[in-house]
């Protein structure tokens, strides 16, 4: 069987209304079970036999096989279920209601949709292509496996806010691999603008507490004039530190830009939310004030470091208080990756007509969910349509969507039926390593 008639089976407009009807579920990170039970009866609807993996039970992930006849690379397709803005994010967006956060469209010749851009887009596009594969009957000796998943996008428990609905990433992807949903490579399937990422960084998260040393203060019985470092508000000490972090956040950027085969990290610093006070009680200023900081790292990089140069960032400012990391989640470059970099290198060339080209510096530098698939040995990359301007667009071409499901199709006939070594190019090594050493020991008696 040709694969071109495997690629003539696929329906634009399927394509679109799938996209359009997971970009319609509004699955903010935390309430992504709708938008999953939606992906496991389309999967069970169009033959194929879906199973959910639920660290917890309303929040699924979904994975579905197509099984292979044996000698082939297995491949694993994921994107996930959740999508970026709840609606009670009042301190977070302006409108935290605008209908681009929670539903779809099209117009024109775009699609609109924070969740059909990221990510259910290129979601819809592998499941179609799954399904024409499967509908041709045509041959894979590895299995193609499709998924879905929650928690990517990060909601991570901190203080009061604890519980299933702020845990992201461990209960995603992670949860489903460590739980039999495996392949020799995983493509993960994010905005890349049909470029090829294969790094990405890692997180860690601080909280920077300041503290002053003065009495609580009445408001009528504030002293005036004092220096900000000095000052009996804790709001007002910390308005300097913020303004050191500022200037810290830039050099600590440039020290750490790392060029690689797969693009560059910028690794980014940032100060994303901040409390102190009540706002139903002002009449005191406040002696202790906290702010959140996320921190983009490199490959290999020890978060402890940083939190030496925050706390060497209170010290320059001269004002006491304390460091917590409270989150931390490695980054990684996918080693053995290059049997599906030439799979999606020679599958690209029959769509478009230039090579996939080196992505932007901020799609390289951010989290995804192949950080969790090479955590665990899986070689993952990325490779997906994205929005020109992703930050306020949000929306892509509908013929980049229908062209993306077209290349998946063909990526997944091509890999599965490259000949699949006897171990992994990552597995090869050790356990020839594993095998020297139990050879000598048998020698040696």
């Amino acid at each position: 069987m040709n694969p071109d008639d495997v690629v003539a089976r696929i329906d634009p407009a399927e394509v679109v209304d799938l996209a359009l009807a997971l970009g319609n579920i509004d699955s903010p990170t935390g309430s992504e079970g709708p938008a999953g039970e939606f992906v496991f009866a389309w999967l069970a609807r169009n033959g194929f036999t879906p199973k959910r993996y639920a660290l917890v039970e309303d929040r699924i992930n979904v994975a579905a096989w197509i099984h292979g006849t044996g000698g082939g690379y297995s491949l694993v397709y994921n994107s996930h279920l959740d999508t970026t803005l709840r609606r009670d994010a009042s301190w977070s967006a302006k409108d935290p209601n605008d209908p681009l956060y929670h539903s779809a469209w099209v117009e024109g010749d775009d699609i609109y949709g924070d969740g059909v851009v990221n990510d259910k887009g290129p979601m819809a596009a592998f499941l179609v292509a799954a399904k024409a594969i499967r509908e041709a009957g045509f041959p894979l000796r590895g299995d193609l496996v499709v998924s879905a998943v929650a928690g990517e996008i990060s909601r991570e428990p901190i203080e009061e806010w604890q519980g299933p609905a702020y845990l992201s990433k461990d209960l995603g992807a992670r949860f489903m691999a460590t739980h039999g949903v495996v392949g020799d490579f995983a493509l993960v399937a994010e905005g890349t603008g049909f470029g090829i990422v294969g790094i990405e960084p890692g997180k860690a998260q601080f909280k920077v507490t300041v503290v002053t040393d003065t009495p609580r203060y009445y408001s009528p019985y504030l002293p005036r004039p004092t220096g900000i470092t000095d000052a009996p508000n804790a709001i007002v000490r910390t308005s300097a530190v913020i303004a050191e972090f500022e200037t810290w956040a830039y050099d600590y950027q440039v020290r750490n830009t790392y060029e690689s085969n797969y693009g560059r990290i910028v690794p980014k610093a940032s100060i994303n939310a901040i409390r102190s006070g009540y706002p139903f009680s002002l009449t005191s200023a406040p002696q202790v004030c906290s702010f959140y900081v996320d921190t983009r790292i490199l490959p290999g990089a020890n978060p402890l470091d940083i939190r030496e140069e925050l706390r060497a960032l209170l010290g320059r400012v001269g004002v006491e208080g304390t460091v917590e990391l409270f989150l931390y989640r490695p980054g990684f470059e996918a080693k053995g990756a290059e049997p599906l970099i030439e799979a999606v290198r020679r599958q690209h060339a029959k769509t478009f007509a230039t090579p996939p080209q080196i992505v932007a510096d901020p799609v390289t530098s951010m989290w995804r969910d192949t950080n969790a698939f090479n955590e665990l040995g899986i070689p993952a990359i990325s490779y997906a349509p994205r929005s020109a301007s992703h930050a306020q667009k949000k929306s892509f071409k509908v013929e980049d969507l229908v062209n993306a499901s077209r290349v998946y199709a063909r990526i997944a006939m091509d890999i599965c039926n490259v000949e699949r070594p006897a171990w992994t190019p990552l597995g090869a090594h050790i356990n020839r390593d594993i095998a020297a050493s139990v050879a000598e020991r048998n020698r040696a008696g």
